[in-house]
């Protein structure tokens, strides 16, 4: 919906603001416009704190450094609090969004939920009207009703057709709720006892049903389900707190069966993921749909050979034809050999005639996004001692040349190099990239891997378990530790830590899988047991296992 004094022309950035509406928490559920707004933006107007986050998760952006005086990203000016530390109003509001609609950039009016439902969008709306200024809307997901879903609670069923939503902080005459409708009560916290007392009084059964949940869409999700005569004290000794959308009606009783958020198997879990953004891409993404919160911390650094000579000559015997194969064990070797080509100003053509071979489907699919595909890719365990199980032997009939291009790691072990050497073939094993350790994550890190904050570390090789020990200390003994295969598991077992989790075979996504399965375990035991469903974080002193010394 567009209403404008100027041009209506959205690409035209003078004089535009777009109110775009940011959903209730979950960054997975702004819209795809809202996405696309945000990218182009010059200025985002946020509304809570948690905005910012949210900016620079959508837009990729990087944590800015202390000393960063022009961070990356749109300017985000704070439309919640005015200088003085007061929360201002929706006419103050509005007058910062057109102050900046003003310069003649593009203004994005980030909103919590939607921009015209229970929020300031409208009255923001017509000061831009006020001051001639074109703007649009941009729907998004409100906490109406994304937030009893998340908690596994439809508003309507069947045999529940009517919904009323109740904002809390007016006065309410709740006699005109005394039917049985289902009830949406929004700021509802700090008044649950009254309200409950009012709807009694109003003819409601004391016993029905009520959930209220915080933080709703978020994995600090917490519901509380009880009835109107003990939601009060129950509501208290859970500690809810605002921000909190509350249900009352027959429908919160489907939240039994429903529940499918809290009850993922890693849900809320902090996880410890000790790769780089870049190598963390899909580990991390499993983890989110599990429920967990993975923290990437960088164990290694990837850069260039000392003595970039031995490269640049097997680069020219490769364009040259000397080789008859090329095998990559990592996508870090694939990105080396690919920036050498750039270097030279060489393409995939270079490629033509000869073989590739990839140590497994990650390593193939950064391959196949240089445009090019993979000859041999392991049918079983996807590692060195994998690959030459498919590999061929040297036949002087078949293979016009007998030399293979290995482009490595500086501290890649030579069983793949001997492999082939007894499989006829020559090698020239060469150092493509360094791998060094990282530097040292912030105090607040190294102090939550040492106390027990995180839940979980997955290892996905042997260095990261060698390099996260050394830059920032040992895992706490409460902290459950997962790892992709054998060799991975006894150098964690070396450097004292007890393996709770082994992948059934080397891959990040099993490794995960796995790490699910053990949660979801954890979970039925504990249900099973008549115990509350903790995080391993939440342990007590007393149950934290203890690690015998090798």
């Amino acid at each position: 919906m567009t209403r404008a004094k100027t041009s209506p022309n959205p690409d035209q950035p003078r004089g535009w603001v777009s109110f775009v509406g940011s959903g209730p928490g979950d960054p997975g559920l702004l819209t795809v416009r809202a996405v696309e707004l945000l990218r182009r933006a010059d200025v985002v107007v946020t509304e809570v704190p948690e905005h910012a986050e949210l900016i620079r998760q959508v837009l990729d952006l990087p944590v800015p450094a202390e000393d960063e005086t022009e961070p990356a990203g749109p300017e985000i000016v704070d439309g919640g609090f005015g200088e003085d530390g007061q929360p201002l109003t929706h006419a103050a509001r509005g007058k910062v969004v057109v102050k900046h609609a003003k310069r003649g950039v593009r203004v994005v009016r980030l909103l919590s939920g939607d921009p015209f439902l229970y929020a300031s969008g409208p009255e923001e709306a017509q000061a831009c009207v006020k001051a001639g200024l074109a703007f649009e809307i941009v729907p998004g997901v409100s906490s109406v009703n994304a937030v009893p879903a998340y908690a596994g609670i439809p508003l309507t069923t069947k045999d529940h057709r009517e919904v009323a939503v109740v904002t809390c902080g007016d006065k309410v005459d709740w006699s005109q709720y005394a039917g049985k409708r289902t009830l949406v009560l929004l700021s509802a916290v700090g008044q649950i006892g009254d309200i409950a007392k009012a709807l009694v009084a109003a003819g409601r059964s004391p016993q029905t049903s009520v959930a209220m949940t915080r933080v709703g869409t978020t994995t600090e999700q917490a519901t509380v389900t009880s009835t109107l005569e003990r939601i009060a004290a129950d509501a208290r000794a859970a500690r809810m707190a605002p921000p909190a959308v509350t249900v009352v009606g027959d429908v919160v009783d489907l939240r039994e069966t429903l529940s499918w958020f809290e009850t993922k198997p890693l849900f809320g879990w902090r996880v410890l993921v000790p790769r780089t953004k870049e190598q963390a891409g899909s580990l991390s993404e499993r983890l989110r749909g599990y429920g967990a919160v993975p923290d990437e911390v960088p164990t290694i650094s990837v850069e260039p050979p000392r003595n970039p000579q031995q490269m640049d000559k097997a680069v020219r015997g490769l364009v040259e034809g000397r080789y008859e194969w090329i095998a990559f064990t990592s996508v870090n070797a694939v990105k080396a050999v690919r920036e050498k080509f750039e270097e030279y100003g060489l393409d995939a053509r270079a490629f033509s005639g000869l073989k590739i071979a990839a140590v497994g489907d990650k390593t193939a699919q950064a391959i196949g996004d240089w445009g090019l595909r993979a000859d041999l890719v392991p049918s079983g365990e996807q590692s060195a001692a994998g690959l030459l199980e498919d590999w061929p032997e040297y036949d002087e009939a078949l293979d016009p040349i007998n030399r293979v291009f290995l482009p490595r790691a500086d501290i890649a072990t030579e069983n793949l190099v001997a492999g082939l050497i007894d499989l006829g073939w020559e090698c020239d094993d060469v150092t493509a990239y360094r791998t060094v350790r990282a530097a040292p994550p912030p105090p607040e890190t190294r102090d939550a891997i040492k106390t027990g904050k995180f839940d979980a570390v997955v290892f996905t090789s042997s260095s990261t378990v060698r390099n996260l020990v050394g830059i920032a200390g040992k895992p706490h003994t409460s902290t459950i530790i997962a790892v992709i295969g054998p060799a991975t598991a006894k150098t964690a077992e070396e450097h004292g830590l007890r393996v709770d989790v082994l992948a059934s075979r080397p891959d990040v996504e099993e490794l995960v899988d796995a790490l699910a399965d053990f949660g979801a375990a954890r979970r039925a035991s504990l249900v099973e047991a008549g115990q509350p469903v903790t995080k391993p974080s939440e342990r007590k002193p007393s149950a934290r296992r203890r690690v015998r010394a090798e």
